[in-house]
């Protein structure tokens, strides 16, 4: 049976959005500061040579610098303040994730509540601003050698540091207060709007192509058709969970039975999201990013192999992006997303079970068995679905970055997105039936005090 919970959510409308006073704030809110994240995207850094970078951006659009630009929002192919992106901090949050996963001082701050979580995010913060300090000198230093910058010297390389990393500390600022004002998760929606705004301009691009002859007309159908696949095929993936069944025995409380219960436990096909993905495209990003912007290091023979070998669309890093993938995906999954362990104990302690197998270390071995072998299915689905644009757009030269990860956030942001903002409705229709509840209860006993009769006299 249905209940009233999921039959209240499935007749919630949007119409109910104008009633909704506090979401409808929230979401302007958010709106308000995306525009600014965007407006800080065409603020440039000082020092920088506009026509020598314009230049060099048509050059590498289509390659490391068109996949770099696009998760910047463009802000690296103006050389904006917010150049970097937020990029820094998601890496400081996936090692500090991992190394609370087998630091055993980290592992125990996770389980101190409220008052851990504050000192990781800390650690995080810290971690951000150390990588985007070296990311920002190693920036700088490429602007000079590749002539980008107008007066090089050591004031060039402290002013553009400065600059970039108080934008990364910016960004990650706004992130928080989208998330604790506004709706959504706010890193992830800054990741996603920096994605949705280059696509205009990708696609003005691609056609084109296709109009001065450089693209026929069936690889631009056929490149729509596939996106389209692509984007289905993520949702289906994304939604979809393998139920294992869990009963709960009878309990006594008191001199009352209670009869016992079962709920399923979901595990998701990707427990680990887009976070392999995007920590194989940092590994990935590393040599070809220092060799696009630092003309003179590409010259060594280690660089020339590595370009000649791991740059996009070879066969090399095609086979290592894939091993990446599928490595990270398990690896999350066991360490950080889902620990079959802890899964155990929980169970254990809320006096549930799984028909048939003993709680406790016979549980923990049975999750570990079920969730390998959803994971196979996981990490094949994560790798076909970033291999495939590569090898698409190498094979029939498409004049923009196209990749998976890129539709891999869109589509997980915006499913997490309208969940919340349905989320949201469902908690002011429920707000508005208990207030309806409660003024027809005050009406009930009022209108009884005034209808009731005194006692007849006999």
């Amino acid at each position: 049976m249905v209940s009233a919970a999921e039959q209240m959510a499935a007749n919630t409308s949007w119409a109910a959005l104008g009633k909704a006073t506090d979401l409808r704030n929230r979401i302007l809110f958010t709106l308000g500061l995306l525009i600014v994240y965007r407006l800080g995207t065409f603020i440039p850094v000082p020092g920088i040579d506009g026509a020598a970078l314009r230049e060099f951006m048509a050059q590498a659009g289509q390659g490391i610098g068109g996949m770099v630009s696009m998760f910047t929002g463009g802000a690296l192919g103006r050389m904006g303040i917010l150049a970097l992106g937020i990029m820094p901090y998601i890496s400081a949050s996936i090692i500090v994730q991992l190394l609370a996963s087998m630091v055993p001082a980290l592992e125990q701050l996770k389980k101190e509540g409220e008052l851990g979580r504050k000192k990781i995010n800390q650690y995080t913060r810290y971690g951000t601003v150390a990588l985007a300090t070296v990311q920002a000198y190693g920036l700088a230093v490429s602007l000079e050698a590749g002539d980008l910058a107008t007066d090089p010297g050591m004031f060039f390389r402290i002013s553009t540091m400065i600059t970039l990393v108080g934008g990364t500390m910016f960004l990650m600022w706004l992130g928080e207060q989208i998330t604790s004002r506004g709706v959504g998760n706010g890193i992830s929606l800054i990741i996603f709007v920096g994605i949705i705004a280059e696509i205009p301009a990708a696609l003005a691009q691609f056609l084109a192509s296709g109009r001065s002859g450089a693209l026929s007309p069936a690889v631009i159908v056929g490149v729509i058709f596939m996106v389209g696949a692509v984007i289905t095929f993520v949702v289906f993936m994304e939604r979809a969970l393998r139920k294992i069944h869990i009963q709960y025995p009878r309990r006594q409380v008191g001199m009352k039975v209670y009869d016992g219960g079962s709920s399923h436990l979901p595990v998701k096909v990707n427990p680990a999201g887009v976070i392999p993905a995007i920590f194989a495209s940092s590994l990935l990003l590393l040599p070809v990013t220092i060799s696009t912007f630092s003309q003179g290091a590409a010259s060594g023979p280690i660089m020339s192999w590595l370009l000649a070998n791991f740059g996009p669309g070879q066969p090399l890093y095609l086979l290592f992006y894939a091993s990446m993938i599928v490595f990270f995906t398990y690896f999350y999954t066991f360490n950080v997303s889902f620990k079959p362990d802890d899964v155990s104990d929980n169970l254990k302690k809320q006096n549930g079970f799984i028909p048939g197998i003993r709680p406790g270390k016979k549980t923990a071995e049975y999750l570990e068995y079920v969730v390998n072998r959803v994971l196979v299915l996981g990490s094949a689905y994560l790798a076909a679905v970033c291999l495939l644009p590569e090898i698409v757009r190498g094979q029939f030269a498409i004049p923009f970055y196209f990749g998976g990860t890129s539709v891999l956030i869109i589509v997980s942001v915006t499913m997490d997105t309208i969940q919340q903002v349905q989320s949201h409705l469902l908690a002011h229709q429920y707000e508005g039936l208990i207030e309806k509840s409660q003024l027809r209860g005050k009406g009930g006993k009022s209108g009884k005090k005034r209808t009731r009769r005194s006692p007849a006299r006999r």
